[in-house]
This record gives C-alpha cells, sequence and structure tokens, in this order.
C-alpha cells in the first residue's frame, strides 16, 4: 500500500463533513438560526480529525519528505497551494469557532459570518482534496522508492497510533497551564 492511500481514505470522511458544512449554509442562508451544537461538532471534527491527524500527516510527513526531493515547478507549486488552503482551512475553522457562542445569543450578523464561514469551507475542500486525490498524491509518489514510500506508510501508521495521546495529553497541559 502506498502512503497516499490512507490520507484518499480519510479524504472521504472530511468530504462527508464538508457536505454537512454546505447543508447548514444553506439551511442559514434561508432564514434558519445557526446551530450552535452542530458548529461545534463540526469545528471540533475539522479541528482534530482533518487539521491536526489529516493535515498533519500530509504536512509532517508527505510534503516533509517531498520538499528533499527535486520536485518538477509544477508540483512545488502545487504542495504550495495545498498547505495555503490548509492555513486558509484553521483560518476559517478558528472563526467559526469563535462565532459559535455568539450564535448561542441568535445575533443575525454572525449568523450570516456563520454561514458565509461554512459556505468558503464547502467551496474550498471539493477542489483541494480533488486536487491532492486525482492530481496530486499519484504522480508524486514516483519520487519516492518503494521502501522510502513504506518507510513513510510506517511512519503515518505510527502517527495515527499516537494521535489521541499527544493531542489530549496537550490539552491537559494546557488545562495545568491556566491554573
Amino acid at each position: 500500500m502506498m502512503p497516499i492511500a490512507p490520507l484518499m481514505i480519510e479524504h472521504r470522511l472530511i468530504e462527508r463533513a464538508i457536505k454537512v458544512a454546505a447543508r447548514e449554509a444553506e439551511r442559514i442562508g434561508g432564514g434558519g438560526d445557526p446551530d450552535p451544537d452542530l458548529l461545534d461538532r463540526l469545528c471540533d471534527f475539522l479541528r482534530t480529525y482533518a487539521d491536526h491527524c489529516h493535515h498533519g500527516k500530509e504536512e509532517d510527513i508527505l510534503f516533509r519528505d517531498l520538499r528533499n526531493k527535486p520536485l518538477s515547478d509544477e508540483h512545488r507549486r502545487t504542495m504550495e497551494r495545498l498547505v495555503a488552503d490548509h492555513v486558509t482551512a484553521r483560518g476559517l475553522v478558528r472563526d467559526l469557532s469563535a462565532y459559535s457562542a455568539a450564535a448561542r445569543q441568535a445575533d443575525p450578523q454572525t449568523a450570516a459570518r456563520i454561514a458565509d464561514d461554512l459556505r468558503a469551507l464547502a467551496g474550498l475542500y471539493p477542489g483541494h482534496i480533488a486536487t491532492e486525490d486525482k492530481g496530486f498524491f499519484i504522480p508524486v509518489m514516483s519520487y519516492f522508492t518503494k521502501p522510502e514510500q513504506d518507510a513513510m506508510l510506517e511512519e503515518c501508521h505510527e502517527f495515527d497510533r499516537r494521535f489521541v495521546h499527544d493531542t489530549y495529553r496537550a490539552v491537559v497541559e494546557a488545562l495545568e497551564a491556566s491554573e
């Protein structure tokens, strides 16, 4: 198995979450009040699973190793654009998370901002995922030998095994620091 296979499988779950975001944006745009609980759960998913877990493996394993390869200009530009998309998504999720508290007070301006950010996420992710799945991941595997691919795959598996422990150790450390 190539190291991109788990990443592509993870994309399917992210796509499902993005469809929820698009439906919520449409519902709010039609005059509905934002659902703060849905927003909290969606932000948690996007922050924890999509960004820390999924983008973590992309940026900290695949892209890190690609930076040491003689990439074509096209592949280097695509990788830079993908990282920029990750940064954009992080900002949108950060804003949505901040708006969640205001949404509990049914502020119409907040509702419009939430809908806009949800639409932006729903607009960003499908193209981003298509670029990775169809135009980037498979071609860039040619830069790696089979042993290098196997090592990356093992590193991805190890990342997943440690992920929940590392994530919640950081939560407790932040809680302790706030005492």
